[in-house]
């Protein structure tokens, strides 16, 4: 009998966002995550004529963020009420880090909507804010 199930994903490799000012971008996610930039750009595949992104390392998780540069990008802002993507959380250890990040935010005049907890499906704290693009990101932590 056959297999069925699917195969197994060992993580997250990458994010990629399509945004309207990549250098405006590119200093964000450094400032904030103190994200590397690889020094080079990248094709953007399947549309090679019309775009290229930058790649930046977050140092810590090792994640990847793509920022895309497009020339079909109309300027505007992300919402995430359209098809498409709702937000980006990231999980991080603790309350306690929710509450280091909630300062982290502040000290670089970013708004956030503090840290908020609940009890459904289970319970949790999470911190939301939003990049250049008006893009969600979202830091969630389980409670122990």
């Amino acid at each position: 009998m056959a297999d069925h199930s699917a195969p197994a994903i060992a993580g997250i490799h990458h994010i990629s966002f399509t945004v309207r000012d990549i250098d405006a971008s590119i200093s964000w996610y450094e400032r904030v995550f103190h994200a590397q930039r690889l020094p080079m750009t990248f094709p953007h595949y399947g549309c090679e004529d019309t775009g290229y992104a930058v790649l930046l390392i977050e140092p810590r998780s090792g994640l990847a963020i793509g920022l895309h540069k497009n020339t079909g990008n109309g300027g505007d802002l992300f919402d995430e009420a359209q098809t498409g993507l709702d937000h980006i959380g990231f999980g991080v250890s603790s309350r306690e880090e929710l509450d280091a990040w909630a300062s982290w935010l502040d000290a670089l005049d970013i708004p956030h909507s503090g840290v908020r907890t609940g009890d459904e499906p289970v319970a949790f704290a999470t911190l939301v804010f939003r990049d250049p693009d008006n893009i969600q990101l979202e830091l969630f932590a389980a409670a122990a």
